[in-house]
């Protein structure tokens, strides 16, 4: 093998994309590695764009795409995947990595490294006297163990990603009875919700089936949303109005493909929530959700029925893994059987020399 290794500006977006789609086929992305999510207002979220690509024998076998920051009196970053504004990353990336074939991480991440480091790299030439950074933002395992191998990184956070093995469910003694696969206490709060929530009609769930009545449905789920953390004295993830316009670009582009799908949850005429999902290889990613808590009655618990009523759904229709994505809501531990416990841990990361550790 010839390795070659190589930072360059990355080509017009339409070119681009054809590259990263013809990369990611050849191996395995989650989709916020994909180009869905990469590729969506492009122009905005990558300012100032830098490519790394392996090639072997002139085919590309690894990509990765990082936005450079450069603040006066702070250090530069290289950020994978996102573009270190504190605005747009409000988006959360998450399953973060390099794209294509795994062998090729640790090389290059030390590609990353030298040239986000070195003061002056053939590579990337950067202001000598500011400290450099490398920034991965929500990478798996794998991805934090070609970090180490690469350098000394400095572990940030760390959060779990509970999520469901459905095939495992299916399978074992539960036979897909998600609900009797709960705990007792589970159980009972979802029955009793149920129950109370029935009153109103039978529960269901309406998936949007065309653009338009997806867009309104991600209106109402923002408006959930944002008034849930307003009763909180807090900003939600749309507070800004440049995410909902990412939302609704992605969403016009992967909605018709399948790969992204607008849920209602109803009971009768009464709205208990909507959930934005992601789908890919049979994995369906719980995004985010907008839930109707200041109309809740006692025992009514709408994120917790509503994403009963979604799982079994994905059980349903034959999906592999139901994840509820990074994030310590004691609802998403609750409804993760153990016999079918598919939870990973997503780390945010540094790695830098020293220097870059100073003056944050």
């Amino acid at each position: 093998m010839s390795l070659r290794l190589r930072l360059i500006r990355p080509p017009p977006p339409a070119e681009l994309g054809a590259l990263w789609q013809s990369v990611a086929a050849r191996g395995v992305a989650s989709f916020f590695q994909g180009w869905d999510w990469t590729g969506t207002l492009f122009a905005e979220r990558f300012p100032d764009p830098w490519l790394l690509l392996a090639e072997d024998g002139g085919a590309v076998r690894a990509l990765a795409l990082f936005n450079r920051t450069r603040r006066a009196g702070r250090q530069t970053r290289l950020w994978l995947g996102e573009s270190g504004d504190p605005v747009w990353d409000r988006l959360f990336i998450e399953y973060n990595g390099i794209l294509g074939d795994p062998a090729l991480r640790e090389p290059m991440l030390r590609a990353a490294r030298h040239a986000g480091m070195a003061g002056a790299s053939a590579l990337l030439p950067l202001p000598l006297a500011l400290p450099r950074a490398i920034m991965l933002s929500g990478i798996d395992d794998a991805m934090l163990d070609a970090c180490r191998a690469a350098g000394t990184p400095r572990l940030i956070q760390s959060r779990a990603a509970p999520a469901i093995d459905l095939a495992r469910l299916r399978a074992g003694s539960a036979r897909g009875d998600h609900l009797g696969a709960l705990s007792a206490n589970t159980r009972a709060q979802l029955r009793r919700s149920a129950a109370r929530y029935g009153r109103a009609g039978a529960l269901r769930i309406d998936a949007a089936a065309t653009l338009a009545e997806a867009e309104g449905f991600f209106a109402h789920l923002v408006a959930l949303h944002e008034e849930s953390w307003r009763r909180r004295n807090r900003a939600g993830a749309f507070a800004d109005p440049a995410i909902p316009r990412f939302h609704r670009a992605l969403i016009a582009t992967a909605l018709p493909q399948g790969r992204v799908e607008l849920l209602r949850i109803a009971a009768g005429p009464r709205v208990l929530g909507y959930l934005y999902h992601f789908r890919q290889d049979g994995r369906v990613l719980a995004y985010q959700s907008g839930f109707d808590y200041a109309g809740a009655g006692p025992h009514e618990k709408p994120g917790l029925t509503c994403h009963a009523l979604s799982i079994e759904r994905a059980l349903a229709m034959g999906e592999r893994v139901y994840d509820m994505l990074a994030g310590a809501e004691r609802y998403k531990q609750s409804l993760v059987p153990t016999m079918a416990d598919a939870t990973t841990t997503l780390h945010w990361v540094e790695m830098g020399t020293w220097r870059s550790w100073l003056g944050r």
